[in-house]
């Protein structure tokens, strides 16, 4: 089990490159409570455009590198960029663009969750 406080040095990571370039309606859907669970969290936001959700996940990426030294396990969506899923392990990255995030509605499949919705920065 990873450290909690790795978790949440983590999170705030994320958070911080999703904000970079003006991701907005972040949420963190913490599951460490739910047995079934794939990960222990989903950290969801959106992007306007195809461009945005990518330049999102970019900036995620980048600056989780450049200032926690952790590199994700992989990544995916890119192609459409509708939703692009970021693969820290025990952390799940998921940018959507608004309609797709609607369709999938994530935070509804996991309403057994603690969610936690972050203030937009505007």
């Amino acid at each position: 089990m990873p450290n909690k406080n790795n978790i949440n040095d983590l999170s705030k990571l994320i958070i911080e490159g999703i904000q970079n370039r003006k991701g907005r309606n972040i949420s963190i859907v913490d599951m460490t409570h739910i047995e079934a669970a794939p990960v222990s969290r989903f950290i969801i936001a959106e992007g306007n455009s195809n461009m945005q959700v990518g330049a999102i996940a970019d900036s995620v990426r980048e600056f989780v590198l450049e200032n926690g030294d952790t590199k994700p396990y992989n990544y995916d969506g890119y192609t459409n960029a509708e939703w692009i899923v970021v693969d820290y392990g025990d952390t799940l990255v998921h940018i959507f663009q608004p309609e797709a995030r609607i369709r999938y509605n994530l935070e509804e499949l996991w309403s057994d969750a603690v969610i936690t919705d972050i203030p937009d920065l505007d």
